[in-house]
């Protein structure tokens, strides 16, 4: 068949890269040109020329001479969604015969070498020649492009592993990239023992899928040594133990059977005890895709929170691309409409000078563009908008990007079947299956090292989110019909993961010659674990088997029968006639045996910073430390990146993330229109406090997720969390004592405040080593997404000043308590001593007897419409707030530190200004509510410390002098002028 180039220039910008499409199939040249003039250029900014690629000459390119052409492609097997637009654009135009599409592009380059930053090896060819000439080697390209050689014949190999030595054991584990340790090895040797046989391929593939960290949790799961190898803290032990319960266990030795029910189920089991109202009941919690409560009597509102680590490590657009796919995946595995999305990014300093990386990590720069894309290109093709977030800059994300995705979803009440029945056809439906994503879950649970991407580069992929939309559609339709008994999707493990999941309790078989392929070529093993995006598993009754096909074919979602689920309690998986897998259940989903981690905490020394004067600033200093804090990129303007996100997208955005100039709390959506229910979506992350002390940086987030939905009008005893830890390797002992620590913090933090955990995820591994072994482990890293109800969507608050003449009141107590704050990074180096006192510099600690019912006072004054404007304090304290009310209000401030309510030991203007104490809210109030405003409030801390002006920030100090003084116009330069992306 013949086959074509399409080349599209740009008619008046010669640096603008061209456009080449590959088209192959039983076409001809009426048919070809057709496409190009209707299909594949502009003709009014673009010029466009056919030939066939037989024909294909040494021709001139006008105005190049010297230089060199590089041509750029996916590789065969990587999505390209461009292509598969092409298709669908011919076939809309009536053109059939089309087999094949290659999108390609063309830059000009001065010379050999310069093209190395044009594209990523891992997903992507090139090849290269000098303008005028390379026709031989574009033919011969283009051919492999079209039609790539496939592997041999399909076939099953057997792993002698049953004779084999512990060192043979582990040689297979690390060879297949399986990721397992030697137990379990040891455990899955004495199982084939006992069958008699050598597992097959597929068998230990499908093995090692299942016990990944990624899919099993088996740290979380395991069983832990604590040992505190440091004196208990004299503040910590003054703690009533009643209210920091998980904190005095660990200051003992201590045993702890599995993290996850010893401290978040048991959290949330003991919230759900003591809770008085069912309103925002928990309905699913560590159980389903993803965690789910009641919105009303008729609704409810799902939300999961994934990481998409290591593949935005290699290749950010694709890493970021499909994390966003599968969160989204994981709502519509609860059979739910997803309505928003969050997105969380942790990068390297994008000013890091390109000496200091380690040979093969990607510039911070270079990530953060492509995972910013990657989030956009998916959220905003699937019209769901992305709402809430956060984005932060730190050395240790430079080798190990942190891409946090999350998806909030809406679905009727008890909607979501969940019983998968013998005799069930199992039913693929969306994209097709590939080599992409293969080893992904593995992957996942393996530090980064110089070689990984050699090693798993087939684990990098692209998303489609055009097919991810029709499959989206068709599954809500098939819900409302009750089309099928049960859902999920192929996340981690693919098929594999998905089939044994969902038949975990009965069984299944499978013919995976049934599979619908991207191309040919794929040993069955391969077919079986691909995670090759947009496509989900449905478990389908024969009677409703036809109506689903039926459904599927007119949206144009491909759908697929590769099998039935059983009574046995195997997974027998086929390919024609060769037995690829044949396991039990029970060992597949119980045999693995629990990890058993040593941790031990060391303790960290507090940072021995402190000011040498006698903390009483003058205005110059602390004028120009809040312009550069306001300047720092953890705290600048993520405008240039939220701005490129559809937040409206969908019509159920309230508050919004920014407002005005000014960032906003948490979103605030409103699910339905006929309802002034709301709900409001939060977060907080702070991993400077993980350094030091990863229980009061667990506690720190949770105080910040609850003040920032509290903040927007959300009733923090109607809220729910979601954990996602991102640590280093939990085999090392001072990494795995930090995880404890910080998961007892939840617990400790989830009960006092009342709010259940329903859904969590643990990416860890998230190290580098180096080719001399060095390693490089990521700060503790701890996101706490909060989720909660908003009364009545018409009492939510907003960040910016209101109007001149009000009242503001700080609520909550400033501590002199440094450790970690955002200020000694602007601090002058003159300004910081060598010693200071252990209270000035350690880790904020959230006062769990007081801070609960301060933010539920605040709340019922904010319900009683006597709040105009709220904004939390966090990274910069009093200063930054009060800097970024009055840019979002194009308002000022008047401040006086004197009244400031403040511990007895904070005595100087710094720490009044700067310190990052939690539990704080800066507050606007009309004149007319401040009586029963501080009538709401009695009994916590609270005070007026200034009004609202019409311009500039005036703050005056302890002594009474002035501190700061910032027109509004310096404190926006400040705020929108650094680089985020």
């Amino acid at each position: 068949m013949p086959a074509y180039l399409v080349t599209v220039c740009s008619r008046h910008d010669p640096a603008e890269p061209d456009h080449l499409f590959l088209l192959d199939g039983d076409l001809d040249g009426v048919a070809v040109a057709r496409m190009t003039t209707d299909l594949l250029h502009d003709p009014v900014v673009q010029e466009a020329s056919w030939t066939l690629i037989d024909n294909l000459d040494d021709e001139p390119v006008a105005g190049v001479a010297g230089v060199f052409l590089v041509e750029i492609a996916y590789r065969p097997g990587v999505t390209d969604n461009e292509a598969e637009s092409v298709r669908s654009g011919a076939a809309r135009l009536g053109i059939g015969g089309l087999n094949m599409v290659k999108t390609l592009r063309r830059y000009r380059v001065a010379q050999p070498g310069d093209e190395r930053d044009l594209y990523n090896d891992l997903i992507q060819t090139a090849l290269r020649y000098p303008a005028g000439s390379g026709a031989v080697e574009r033919r011969a390209w283009y051919a492999h492009l079209l039609h790539p050689p496939a592997d041999h014949e399909p076939f099953v190999a057997r792993v002698p592993i049953t004779t084999a030595s512990d060192d043979d054991l582990m040689r297979i584990s690390q060879e297949g990239i399986l990721s397992l340790d030697l137990d379990e090895m040891r455990a899955i040797q004495a199982y084939y023992r006992s069958e008699g046989r050598e597992p097959t391929d597929g068998e230990l593939e499908t093995l090692a899928q299942t016990w990944s960290e990624h899919c099993s949790h088996k740290t979380f799961k395991g069983r832990i040594i604590y040992k505190n190898l440091v004196p208990p803290d004299a503040d910590d032990t003054a703690l009533p133990a009643e209210v920091y319960p998980s904190l005095h266990r660990l200051m003992r030795d201590d045993e702890i059977d599995s993290l996850i029910r010893t401290f978040l189920m048991a959290a949330t089991r003991r919230v759900l005890e003591q809770r008085k109202s069912l309103d925002f009941a928990v309905i699913s919690a560590f159980v389903d895709n993803a965690g789910i409560v009641a919105f009303d009597n008729d609704y409810e509102v799902s939300f999961k929170v994934e990481t998409h680590n290591h593949p935005s490590a290699l290749e950010p657009f694709g890493g970021a691309n499909t994390g966003v796919g599968g969160v989204v995946r994981d709502v519509l595995g609860v059979s739910a409409q997803p309505i928003a999305n969050t997105d969380v990014l942790c990068f390297g300093p994008l000013d890091l000078p390109s000496a200091d990386l380690s040979p093969g990590v990607l510039h911070p720069r270079r990530v953060a563009a492509g995972v910013v894309a990657g989030v956009r290109d998916y959220g905003n093709k699937l019209g769901i908008p992305t709402v809430n977030g956060a984005v932060l800059y730190d050395r240790g994300y430079v080798a190990n990007p942190l891409v946090y995705c999350g998806t909030v979803g809406l679905a009727p009440r008890d909607a979501h079947p969940r019983a998968v029945r013998p005799g069930d056809a199992i039913v693929v439906i969306g994209g097709r299956t590939g080599r992409d994503g293969i080893h992904g879950a593995t992957f996942s649970s393996a530090e980064l090292t110089h070689t990984t991407a050699e090693e798993v580069g087939s684990a990098v992929q692209i998303g489609d989110p055009i097919t991810e939309k029709k499959m989206m559609d068709v599954i809500l339709q098939a819900r409302d019909r009750k089309l099928y008994s049960a859902i999920t999707d192929c996340g981690a493990g693919g098929l594999s993961s998905a089939v044994g999941e969902m038949g975990a309790e009965c069984g299944a078989e499978v013919d995976l010659a049934r599979a619908p392929l991207k191309y040919a070529g794929l040993q069955p093993w391969e077919i079986w674990l691909s995670e090759a995006q947009e496509r989900m598993v449905l478990a389908v009754p024969q009677s409703r088997l036809t109506d689903l096909l039926t459904l599927c074919a007119g949206e144009d979602v491909e759908a697929t029968v590769i099998g039935r689920y059983t009574d046995t309690g195997r997974l027998v998986v086929r390919y024609n006639d060769m037995l690829v897998v044949d396991l039990a259940m029970s060992f597949l989903h119980n045999g693995r045996p629990q990890r058993v981690l040593e941790a031990h905490w060391y303790g960290v020394a507090p940072s021995k910073q402190r000011r040498t004067n006698d903390g009483h600033c003058v205005e110059t200093e602390a004028s120009n430390l809040l312009l550069a804090l306001l300047a720092h990129p953890n705290i600048a303007s993520k405008e240039p990146i939220v701005r490129t996100y559809d937040h409206e997208v969908g019509g159920r955005t309230v508050v919004k993330p920014l407002i005005g100039d000014g960032p906003g709390d948490a979103a605030v959506l409103q699910p339905l229109p006929s309802s002034m229910r709301g709900i409001a979506i939060g977060c907080g992350i702070n991993p400077r406090y993980g350094r030091i002390d990863p229980y009061w940086m667990a506690l720190a987030c949770v105080d910040e997720a609850l003040r920032n939905v509290v903040a927007v009008g959300a009733d923090p005893a109607r809220a729910a969390l979601l954990d996602n830890f991102c640590w280093g390797d939990p085999r090392l002992p001072d990494r795995m004592a930090g995880l404890v620590r910080a998961a007892a913090g939840c617990y400790d933090a989830a009960v006092a405040y009342g709010a259940p955990f329903i859904s969590g995820k643990d990416s860890l591994n998230n190290e580098y080593r180096d080719a001399e072994g060095r390693r490089t482990p990521i700060p503790p890293t701890l996101l706490i997404s909060a989720l909660a109800l908003v009364p009545d969507i018409r009492r939510a608050v907003t960040s910016d000043l209101k109007e001149v003449d009000n009242s503001v009141y700080l609520v909550g107590i400033t501590k002199a308590e440094l450790g970690g704050a955002h200020l000694f990074d602007v601090l002058p180096q003159s300004s910081i001593a060598a010693t200071v006192s252990r209270a000035q510099t350690r880790v904020p600690r959230v006062d769990l007897v007081q801070a609960p019912h301060l933010m539920a006072a605040l709340h019922r004054a904010i319900d009683a419409g006597l709040v105009r404007a709220c904004h939390d304090l966090s990274e910069g304290g009093l200063g930054v707030a009060a800097a970024e009310m009055a840019l979002a209000g194009n308002l000022g401030l008047a401040l006086d530190l004197r009244t400031v309510p403040r511990d007895p030991d904070v005595d100087d203007d710094l720490t009044l200004l700067f310190s990052e104490s939690p539990s704080r809210f800066l507050v606007e109030v009309r004149p007319a509510d401040t009586a029963a405003f501080e009538t709401m409030l009695a009994g916590y801390a609270h005070a007026r410390i200034g009004v609202v002006t019409a311009a500039d920030v005036q703050i005056t100090g302890l002594t009474g002098a002035t501190v700061v003084h910032l027109p509004l116009s310096a404190i926006t330069a400040a705020w929108q002028g650094a680089t985020v992306v």
